[in-house]
């Protein structure tokens, strides 16, 4: 005979009379209690376990101390898997470090970056290292979700280091800045699709990334880029990527009727590779496309770029 926990020796003792009873008279005067005990079977346990998602939420505000005029932390808030660093930078603008320490972002992790830049304030917003997107191990994408308000003649530098896309990574990211009339703000966002020196394919991806850049309320600059499936085969077409697997957006936006943009644009477009293009949206937005075979040759090219938009050194963890 058996019990839920094994096998019932042939004789039970009794702890009350001392008595011994064959197992076939113990159950005959106990067959009620033996039944109430075996309906009442534990439920199966689900072993089914959703894997962890990482969920982060930041915010910072930027803002003019009084009596030095120097841009400095105004507001700090931050949870989950999401960190601001702040090491000393250039006496005009803070200097923020974003640190994601979940290790990178994979299918189900949700990020949200907000930040506010008081009038005539400036801040620049970089991340400690690369960000590396892995693949999703269900069906949703990993979502990310930046949003900055600019005051009054404040400034705002976008400039995270590379994207870096693996096989069966799931990404839906978006950036949206609203600046008001007079403010300034220099962005960058960079996606490299594999490794190259590792031999990394990527046969299936889902990317959903989109740039906002609202003025006064207004829509100033959209820029959305969508791709799926056999990125490697996509980009080796000449009108998506002519073999790149490196591609960067810079986009700088001034105030209007001051002719920066154009200026720069005239200092920059003379250096520019052969896969890389440079145009005026309007007379005070300059938009940048650059793509390269791998993130070094990248580099070489973006770096002196943003040296000369950023009016500056770029952040220390660009040069690590």
């Amino acid at each position: 005979m058996f019990s839920r926990h094994g096998p019932l020796h042939h004789f039970i003792r009794s702890p009350l009379a001392g008595a011994v009873f064959s197992c076939r008279e113990f159950v005959q005067e106990n067959a009620e209690e033996i039944q109430i005990f075996d309906t009442m079977q534990p439920a199966v346990p689900d072993r089914r376990t959703s894997p962890p998602r990482a969920v982060g939420a930041a915010y910072l505000r930027c803002k003019i101390q009084a009596d030095s005029g120097a841009s400095v932390l105004g507001d700090l808030r931050h949870s989950g898997c999401l960190k601001f660093l702040f090491p000393r930078g250039a006496a005009d603008r803070l200097s923020a470090v974003l640190v994601n320490t979940s290790g990178g972002i994979t299918g189900g992790d949700n990020l949200s970056i907000t930040a506010t830049v008081d009038p005539s304030s400036r801040l620049t917003m970089t991340t400690q290292a690369a960000e590396r997107i892995y693949r999703a191990s269900g069906c949703d994408a990993g979502k990310v979700s930046t949003v900055i308000d600019v005051g009054c003649g404040g400034r705002v530098d976008w400039l995270p280091q590379e994207t870096i896309l693996f096989d069966g990574a799931a990404l839906d990211r978006r950036l949206r800045v609203n600046l008001d009339g007079t403010a300034r703000c220099l962005l960058v966002e960079t996606l490299v699709f594999g490794r190259t020196a590792m031999g990394e394919r990527i046969s299936g991806l889902t990317l959903s990334d989109r740039i906002e850049v609202w003025r006064d309320d207004a829509p100033l600059f959209i820029d959305r880029t969508r791709l799926s499936g056999d990125a490697t085969t996509h980009l080796r077409r000449r009108a998506i990527g002519h073999d790149a697997v490196a591609l960067a957006s810079v986009l700088l936006v001034t105030p209007t009727g001051r002719g920066e943009a154009a200026a720069h644009l005239e200092q920059l477009r003379p250096d520019l590779p052969q896969k890389a293009g440079a145009s005026l949206i309007r007379p005070d937005v300059l938009f940048l496309r650059l793509a390269a075979e791998d993130s070094y040759e990248l580099r070489k090219t973006l770096l002196p770029l943003l040296a000369q938009l950023n009016d500056g050194p770029l952040p220390r963890t660009w040069m690590i």
